[in-house]
């Protein structure tokens, strides 16, 4: 860490010489312009003369709640000490606020004057929302007193804020016929346990008692077993297109397709394994997300924590980070069980993903897409990628994928409006 000059003085040196040289030289006789040369050289002799200190500070950072709710404010306060034996006559502080988080209240920044094992405390507001949230250096400038040299250094204390939603289920998304063995909510063409009749059989040695169609008996006096279409329960994978490409919103503070699309998945994720159902989840992005389908309570709260808090649905994208998303896509169906189904919350932005979901169907995976829509009209640039973003959608439907396009609405609406249209 060296100082380095901030320019502030330039120019003085020259004006204070010129000053000096006209005093002497042309108008000997002018006292003004002589003293106006000798302040000038004093104040190039202060603007140079002292040394920035070697800034020595230790920092804590305090939060009021480290756990809060979405939407909820938390206060910062921030202490700094020199831990040092110089005064440090200019300090300058900027705290690493999580890029996700924003100030509501105050100021990350603090300038002040801090004498040896002095402290300064400043405090700010943010708002908390989904996603574990770390807080980057702070950034420390030491300059001297008269502000022409400075150092800078960085400094940190770990201090984590965690948001974990709570999540709660969404309409039933009618899933497409894949089944397993399990009993659950998807009815299938097989006869047997369920609640949809279909038909009877004559009756056989144990049979339940409560499917014996008691009516057939009293008319005709033949035992007689009815049928109901069996349900069962599905394998479904949940996959979020987190690629950077998907951080769209309509508008500068609405929020963008990845946040959308995370809170799509978690409310469907309750609702599926609420309907006995065994759900997975997966990512599209720099950072591998995965997991298994399961059911049970220690599922639930595993696939709770990873939407809330894993670094593959941030809610700003990941930077510096290498992804090829062909192999992500190849290692993804590799770790598919044969049987599952996916869903995937993608706003479509481009053609990459389009031709993966097909892939992933036609390889016997069936697709449904559910796409928060992160487009606006107000350009034709915008509008142009509304109707591209709407042709891949068309695309998608005439190879036989559902798509469910989410616009303004709560996700429930939209799935009720899809399931009639589905079911008619």
């Amino acid at each position: 860490m060296s100082a380095f000059e901030t320019n502030r003085w330039t120019g003085v040196e020259a004006l204070a010489l010129l000053a000096g040289s006209l005093a002497i030289l042309v108008s000997p006789r002018q006292p003004a312009l002589l003293l106006a040369g000798v302040l000038g050289i004093a104040y190039a002799a202060y603007a140079y003369g002292g040394d920035v200190p070697e800034p020595s500070v230790t920092v804590s950072r305090e939060l009021d709640d480290t756990t809060p709710e979405p939407d909820d404010t938390v206060r910062v306060t921030v202490t700094v000490r020199n831990t040092g034996d110089a005064v440090l006559p200019d300090l300058r502080l900027v705290d690493g606020v999580p890029p996700a988080l924003e100030v509501t209240d105050g100021t990350a920044r603090l300038g002040t004057a801090l004498r040896p094992g002095k402290r300064a405390r400043f405090s700010y507001a943010v708002r908390a929302v989904r996603g574990e949230h770390e807080w980057e250096p702070m950034w420390v400038i030491a300059r001297n007193a008269s502000g022409s040299n400075e150092r800078v250094t960085e400094t940190n204390t770990e201090t984590v804020l965690r948001c974990e939603p709570t999540l709660s289920a969404t309409e039933n998304l009618l899933l497409r016929g894949l089944t397993t063995q399990y009993t659950g909510r998807v009815t299938t063409d097989v006869a047997g346990a369920g609640l949809e009749f279909t038909s009877t059989r004559d009756y056989r040695r144990g049979d339940p008692l409560k499917r014996v169609d008691w009516n057939r008996l009293a008319r005709t006096g033949e035992l007689a077993t009815t049928e109901f279409r069996e349900e069962r329960a599905a394998t479904v994978v949940l996959l979020v297109d987190a690629r950077e490409e998907s951080y769209l919103a309509p508008e500068e503070d609405a929020p963008n397709a990845v946040e959308r699309a995370a809170e799509a998945a978690g409310e469907t994720f309750v609702a599926l394994l609420d309907g006995g159902d065994r759900v997975g989840l997966a990512a599209f992005a720099a950072e591998e997300l995965w997991l298994s389908p399961g059911t049970g309570e220690d599922h639930r709260a595993r696939g709770r924590r990873l939407l809330a808090t894993h670094p593959a649905l941030a809610p700003t994208p990941t930077e510096d980070e290498v992804f090829f998303p062909s192999i992500r896509l190849r290692r993804l169906q590799r770790r598919l069980p044969a049987d599952a189904q996916i869903i995937l919350f993608s706003p479509l932005v481009d053609d990459y993903v389009v031709t993966a979901a097909r892939r992933l169907d036609a390889y016997g995976h069936l697709v449904t897409v559910v796409s928060p829509d992160p487009t606006a009209d107000e350009t034709p640039g915008r509008r142009l990628a509304r109707v591209e973003r709407r042709n891949r959608m068309s695309r998608l439907r005439r190879t036989g994928i559902r798509v469910i396009d989410w616009r303004d609405e709560s996700l429930a609406s939209e799935l009720a409006r899809s399931r009639e249209r589905w079911s008619s």
